[in-house]
């Protein structure tokens, strides 16, 4: 089954650098997002299973675009990915819902053990 990916950064270098980490066996139909109004749409069109986003995305915060996913009873599994984060913004992200934390730039090795405690990727 074909799994929905979103890689919600204003960076195209940064989507490019972990669509680069992703398992090359993982199955999934990728979409990138350049704002938080832009992930909004993705996941409201269906294209956002997981989402990888970006603490400091521009167009709404971060916690903009998980307060409104948490006031949808979104069923989408967000990874929160920053280049610095502070423990608090972590927390709070946590709290509101994220799975995981990755400082970028992400690795592979990194990665994958987070998708594999999440139940999104088997090898």
């Amino acid at each position: 089954m074909t799994l929905s990916v979103l890689i919600a950064d204003s960076s195209e270098r940064a989507r490019a650098s972990l669509i680069g980490a992703l398992p090359s066996d993982w199955n999934v139909a990728l979409s990138e997002a350049r704002d938080g109004v832009e992930a909004l749409e993705a996941y409201h069109d269906g294209r956002a299973a997981v989402m990888f986003l970006d603490m400091t995305i521009p167009g709404m915060t971060a916690f903009d675009v998980m307060e409104e996913l948490e006031r949808k009873h979104a069923s989408t599994t967000v990874i929160v990915v920053s280049g610095e984060a502070e423990a608090g913004a972590i927390s709070r992200m946590k709290a509101g819902g994220a799975v995981a934390f990755l400082e970028k730039p992400v690795r592979r090795e990194t990665l994958e053990p987070i998708l594999r405690g999440c139940g999104l990727y088997e090898e």
